[in-house]
């Protein structure tokens, strides 16, 4: 069933139109995993000039370790290192549920980065309570470029390990202009004990 206004399609058969057709590439489903890894042209994984545009959704990303952080990387083309370059920054909210403490929003340089080597942050310190989790959705801007860098957006909500709503906005960039074909998605202690990436194609 497809869903038309103003006569445009806006979803039909799996895709949805926003001004370019939003198409379905892979999902990926922890389980006590290490790392989950989207590898272009790896099982059924597309992340090459395909498309402009891929996005990435989190759902209810929950860690074996209380209060690890849950980062992520690539790798060029042809390397094997998931070292790149990043060049970031952060705003994270704060409010605790039992109201106590005072809300907050502000930049915080703990999840920025100036040049550095290492995963980057993007969702600080989930609980693994059974009930506490992550989810969230990350922009990746045309990473088969051999000319420009490569720009990513994330936004995360989370239930984090202090009893409270954590909500981490981060963007920035891989200083590269070799492609990137790997995203890899870890936890900074212990595993990914459940959840869902999916992977899209913005056309």
């Amino acid at each position: 069933m497809g869903l038309i206004s103003n006569a445009t399609v806006v979803f039909d058969a799996g895709t949805l139109n926003l001004g370019g057709s939003l198409t379905f590439i892979k999902k990926l489903t922890a389980s006590s995993s290490g790392t989950l890894t989207f590898h272009n042209g790896a099982s059924s994984v597309v992340l090459d000039d395909t498309f402009k545009e891929y996005v990435f959704t989190f759902k209810n990303i929950h860690p074996s370790a209380n209060g690890a952080e849950f980062l992520f990387q690539g790798n060029a083309a042809g390397g094997s290192g998931f070292d790149e370059t990043i060049t970031s920054t952060g705003i994270e909210s704060f409010h605790k549920e039992d109201n106590s403490g005072t809300p907050y929003k502000a930049y915080s340089a703990y999840f920025d980065k100036a040049q550095g080597t290492s995963f980057q942050s993007i969702a600080g310190n989930p609980g693994n309570g059974n009930d506490e989790s992550s989810s969230g959705i990350m922009h990746l801007f045309n990473p088969s470029s051999t000319t420009f860098v490569k720009h990513f957006t994330t936004n995360f909500h989370t239930y984090n390990n202090n009893d409270g709503a954590l909500q981490l906005e981060c963007a920035g960039y891989f200083n590269t202009t070799s492609a990137i074909d790997e995203i890899q998605f870890k936890m900074d202690s212990g595993n990914i004990d459940s959840g869902d990436i999916c992977l899209y194609g913005i056309k």
